[in-house]
């Protein structure tokens, strides 16, 4: 049976176009009205997602509110943001064992397809199963149901991962952020810049995608909103080079975080890759150590692209964890415990809203017990 998924989904693991296409549109029409940005096109970032309206106040009182339901704690809100999971694999797989008395082969097949189907990945599904046929062959798991608390178990082992501590002791504070076009990386620099800044940290932007129209401008926007100043070049500067000028401004200024912006796509991946490459190779000769991390930002909603997205930055920029974003976008929540299993990189940071409040650090028993909970 999963030799037939793995065929099937071997189509669905490709770098996407935005880092290998060579003939890929490199510039977004952009639409300027006074200070505030909006971008349009095939490959314009959070196209939607928090882009400053014109006219609209860019104090930090006007970000985007959390709902009501907020206030009855992050377990609550992290389950309602869930629910697209919750109806989706977990509804299926409670439907499959409603009734059954035995666990036979063929109720392990179909879980196996569910699973798959969830983005959980073939590989990881394989793993999860040979533990599970293992249990029942030694008679250690005979009841249906207790078949449903097994798969949280498995869920929760490949999860529990712990990112390293982030040690703000080292001054400043270095992170490095990278991820495609369209993942969300603009928005997620925002909502850590002002959790960071909750938190009574100083905190700098450094604006080093200077190949993306707009992407500048946009951490610019970002910037002002939430109180942070920005480094930046000129349209098609040299990255390396503002990186370099953003470690010098946080060393005079004497900030407690820097946080670099990055390109999502070159002309080719190669081209891409070599200029990550070369961003961590200047950080570091600036600042010894740094970057003392290098956050990578997945989209849930792609799948296993995913995982292909994370080997490829992994191998240029070494990944120290991970940003899921859109995570309440997506009915296939099984994509978290795919790339922890298979890439062995932590999750650090996951999103499940548009408000500011809405990028959570990861708790993987939380994330589990929100997936399984019953409506």
């Amino acid at each position: 049976m999963l030799k037939k998924w793995i065929k099937r989904l071997k189509g669905d693991t490709e770098i996407p176009s935005e880092v290998t296409d060579p003939t890929a549109p490199d510039m977004q029409t952009v639409h300027r009205t006074d200070e505030n940005v909006g971008i349009t096109g095939p490959e314009a970032e959070e196209q939607n997602e928090f882009t400053v309206k014109s006219g609209e106040n860019t104090s930090e009182d006007n970000v985007v509110p959390e709902s009501a339901s907020s206030k009855n704690g992050l377990f609550s809100r992290l389950r309602e943001r869930m629910s697209k999971s919750r109806r989706g694999f977990v509804h299926q797989m409670d439907s499959l064992l409603l009734g059954r008395r035995t666990i036979d082969p063929e109720l392990l097949d179909e879980l196996e397809e569910i699973l798959i189907m969830a983005d959980m990945g073939v590989e990881t599904v394989q793993n999860i199963f040979e533990q599970i046929r293992s249990d029942v062959r030694r008679n250690e798991l005979k009841d249906p149901k207790a078949l449903r608390q097994r798969l949280k178990e498995c869920l929760l082992e490949r999860l529990s991962i712990q990112p390293p501590d982030m040690d703000f002791r080292q001054k400043p504070f270095v992170i490095l952020v990278v991820g495609v076009n369209g993942v969300g990386k603009t928005t997620t620099i925002a909502k850590l810049a002002h959790n960071l800044k909750k938190q009574g940290k100083s905190v700098l932007l450094v604006a080093a995608d200077t190949f993306r129209a707009a992407a500048v401008e946009q951490l610019e926007a970002w910037g002002r909103r939430i109180g942070a100043p920005v480094i930046k070049h000129g349209m098609n500067a040299d990255p390396s080079a503002v990186a370099y000028d953003g470690m010098e401004a946080a060393v005079k200024r004497n900030v407690d975080v820097v946080i670099v912006d990055t390109a999502g796509r070159l002309h080719t991946k190669v081209n891409l890759m070599e200029e990550l490459k070369k961003i961590r190779r200047v950080l570091g000769k600036k600042i010894p150590g740094a970057p003392h991390e290098v956050l990578l930002i997945l989209d849930a909603t792609t799948g296993q692209n995913a995982i292909s997205q994370a080997r490829l930055f992994n191998e240029a920029a070494r990944i120290t964890s991970i940003a899921l974003t859109k995570l309440d976008g997506t009915a296939k929540g099984g994509i978290a415990a795919s790339i922890t299993s298979e890439m062995k990189i932590p999750i650090r940071y996951i999103g499940i809203g548009e408000g500011m409040e809405d990028l959570r650090p990861f708790d993987p028993a939380e994330f589990v017990e929100a997936l399984f909970s019953r409506d």
